[in-house]
């Protein structure tokens, strides 16, 4: 049997759904169809992250990633209002515990404020009056910071375009990806064909090699690392209000383990950040002979490694001693104990690293005359999630007049 629509989105994540429904609004006549491998949205990186609203004071001014998480969170903030969704803005604090990190966290400061970010520098008195179990020699609190159900928001975003006619095609992988003489797409899947007039890529985790089987030479490759979570004994939940992060490292992307508070209740400490050995490889010793051998063979990774073996030793290390897990914790609360902590769901964050070595910094998206590929699109691409849609459905509408 032959599906045909107008535009087929891959990916049933958040940028994904929230790209098909600014495509519903802008362009009300097209068909749509999201086709997800999965036999449910949200089942990687959008149901497995901590669920945090970003600010976007990470982020270099000017960058997409900035301006996108700016606005997306505005756009995410509305959109949970309008349908019910819990979120709430808690704020956060970033805090510095060495004499070492306070330059790096004055400009840290600097770049929120050039960004439009509500924040202020704090003294320890302040940090104890928001976190009085955290030590610090000074932080930044970030007040309009959040926490937001991501999965609601992926399964309200079903219903809505389910509500407008389109559909939601699950547990369907595609196979094979060609053009027909007509210029139409055809999508070979483990269930149907799909005759597509537009291809939108949002398959985050296999973005890469979405975009590679139609014919985008992309510079880069997804490298997966695996993000690793505890969450606090019941009982030991008082030691953390809200959300309380380090100073992160300058030179790494990632922003070094940090307490979250959850909408949902409960508090996550986490994540280090370890090269997963499949691209979907949430446990320790889950191994993909064909992913890691793509991921070890890869001569940007190589370079990556040689370039910060020591950082990612350490970070191994935490993966397999909750005694150095513990450790890094304490340094934002002393109190916090090894027995305080119990095994959480890990997570995948889908990382570009180009073939010189360096992390592709930015969100990433590529297109072609039939086809658009979001192709690095790690946090905060849930906050910014429905933002990246508008943009992804303009340059769309752009292609398909």
């Amino acid at each position: 049997m032959t599906l045909r629509c107008d535009i087929a989105i891959l990916g049933g994540g958040i940028v994904g759904l929230a790209t098909a429904w600014r495509l519903a609004q802008a362009l009300p006549e097209r068909r749509l169809l999201v086709i997800e491998k999965e036999n449910a949205v949200a089942r990687h990186q959008t149901g497995r992250n901590s669920g945090v609203l970003h600010t976007g004071i990470y982020y270099k001014p000017g960058s997409a990633k900035a301006l996108n998480c700016r606005a997306g969170k505005v756009a995410m903030e509305r959109f949970c209002t309008d349908y019910g969704i819990a979120f709430e803005r808690c704020g956060k604090v970033i805090v510095a515990t060495r004499a070492d990190e306070s330059p790096l966290l004055e400009r840290l400061l600097a770049r929120g404020r050039e960004n439009g970010v509500v924040c202020e520098s704090i003294g320890p008195e302040r940090l104890r009056e928001l976190e009085p179990h955290v030590a610090g020699l000074h932080a930044i609190h970030v007040p309009e910071a959040g926490i937001v159900d991501y999965v609601g928001v992926c399964t309200t975003l079903v219903r809505l375009l389910g509500e407008l006619g389109h559909r939601v095609l699950l547990a369907t992988r595609v196979e094979q990806i060609a053009r027909d003489s007509s210029g139409r797409v055809r999508l070979l899947t483990s269930g149907d064909e799909i005759d597509a007039g537009f291809l939108v890529n949002c398959a985050g985790l296999h973005s890469d090699r979405i975009a590679k089987r139609s014919g985008v030479a992309f510079d880069a490759q997804i490298v997966p690392f695996r993000g690793e979570y505890f969450e606090l004994d019941p009982r030991r939940q008082a030691l953390c209000r809200n959300l309380i992060y380090p100073v992160p490292d300058p030179q790494f992307p990632f922003l070094g383990v940090h307490f979250t508070r959850m909408v949902k209740g409960g508090v996550e400490c986490g994540p280090n950040a370890v090269l997963a050995f499949a691209r979907e490889g949430y446990a320790k010793l889950h191994v993909d002979l064909g992913d890691l051998v793509e991921t070890l063979t890869y001569p940007g990774f190589l370079r990556l490694a040689a370039k910060h073996w020591r950082t990612g030793s350490g970070e191994m290390w935490r993966s397999f001693s909750k005694r150095a897990f513990t450790k890094a914790l304490q340094r934002l609360i002393p109190e916090i104990r090894a027995e305080d902590l119990r095994p959480a769901e890990s997570g995948i964050r889908a990382q570009a690293v180009a073939r010189d070595g360096s992390l592709v910094d930015d969100f990433k998206i590529e297109e072609q005359e039939f086809a658009i590929h979001v192709l690095n699109a790690p946090s905060p691409a849930a906050t910014a999630a429905l933002n990246i849609g508008q943009v992804v459905a303009e340059r769309v509408a752009a292609r398909t007049r």
